[in-house]
């Protein structure tokens, strides 16, 4: 099988990259831009694995995505690439659009035309065995909860911020390519991921970069927002099952089933570290910030049968002991 991951550079992408080379022996093209969010050092692990290799360029590439179609002849794409910061998409909206919308639909059209292998009487494309386009995306398309509830694969999607819009956006452009065109499509929408690797930039790494030198550590507005948290390993190991048992047009939600306040995640990695709470300042919240996000995992877990085998006491305790042990690492790429 021949597997093109986009955004494999980024933190989650890079960390189903290294577990799928662990695990199988599939040929692997990772494509990344290289931007801030994605690093070869994110690769390093399995720099001199035979099967995988390094694409460096955007997926708004056309001529390139075309050439590496042409060239490798995917059976898979797995598309991490995204711009996914919730405050970079407010200050600059305009970058989200372009990669998470245009750059998807670049994808598909790649996969459209290098899959057909005829057209019925009707032009309808008729497609290669098992080639499938998985969309990686969020339960941000879902909007915000109340204190009650669950999203489902059902939930209408209401985004409230341009990032979680533009992966909208795209989560409805792939779905009218398997409606439309009957291109073979999985959507996954995933909860707050956090691990080894993670930019500064999000909740989790900011925190315990801050709190390691003992600078401030701000919160927005009360800090009573809840948010569902999934160790990136256990997110993996979730699209590992969409990838091989995933049924084609489908949508599967993946949670953690860890609801936490971020006040509650900022002073639990306070305490873990051994610092003061007295860091903690609360800011200004930021516009159109969500309340509450939690995932209904029912489907994938009686479809495909997958359940997270993380706590969020299990992964932070991981996580912060990877940046204790990496802490030379992640100070050079700041």
């Amino acid at each position: 099988m021949k597997l093109l991951v986009t955004g494999g550079a980024g933190f989650i992408g890079s960390n189903f990259v290294k577990y799928m080379a662990a695990k199988h022996k599939y040929k692997i093209i990772v494509l990344d831009a290289l931007t801030y969010a994605g690093s070869l050092s994110n690769l390093e692990d399995i720099a001199l694995e035979a099967n995988t290799e390094f694409v460096e360029g955007d997926i708004t590439d056309a001529k390139l995505v075309d050439g590496l179609f042409e060239l490798y002849k995917f059976d898979v794409v797995i598309n991490f690439a995204a711009e996914s910061h919730v405050d970079r998409s407010i200050s600059s909206p305009g970058i989200f659009i372009k990669t998470n919308i245009m750059g998807t639909h670049v994808l598909l059209e790649a996969a459209k035309k290098y899959w057909t292998v005829s057209l019925s009487k009707e032009s309808y494309p008729q497609y290669k065995d098992n080639v499938r386009f998985i969309q990686i995306s969020t339960d941000e398309v879902y909007g915000t909860l109340g204190p009650d509830g669950y999203f489902t694969e059902e939930t209408n999607l209401s985004p409230n911020s341009p990032y979680s819009a533009s992966k909208a956006s795209s989560d409805l452009l792939v779905r009218a390519y398997y409606e439309t065109y009957g291109l073979p499509i999985v959507i996954s929408r995933c909860s707050n991921n956090f691990g080894p690797n993670q930019h500064e930039e999000k909740l989790i790494p900011c925190m315990i970069h801050r709190a390691l030198q003992e600078r401030p550590l701000p919160i927005y507005g009360d800090g009573r927002q809840v948010r569902d948290w999934l160790y990136v390993e256990d997110h993996c190991v979730a699209i590992e099952a969409i990838l091989h048992k995933g049924k084609i047009g489908e949508v599967y939600n993946v949670g953690g089933n860890n609801e936490r306040e971020n006040i509650e995640v900022v002073k639990m990695i306070v305490n873990k570290i051994g610092k003061s709470e007295g860091l903690i300042k609360f800011v200004e919240d930021r516009l159109g910030h969500d309340r509450r996000y939690a995932i209904d995992n029912t489907k994938i877990t009686n479809d495909l049968g997958w359940t997270p085998s993380y706590t969020f006491e299990q992964g932070i305790e991981k996580t912060i002991d990877w940046y204790l042990n990496n802490w030379n690492k992640v100070t050079k790429m700041q």
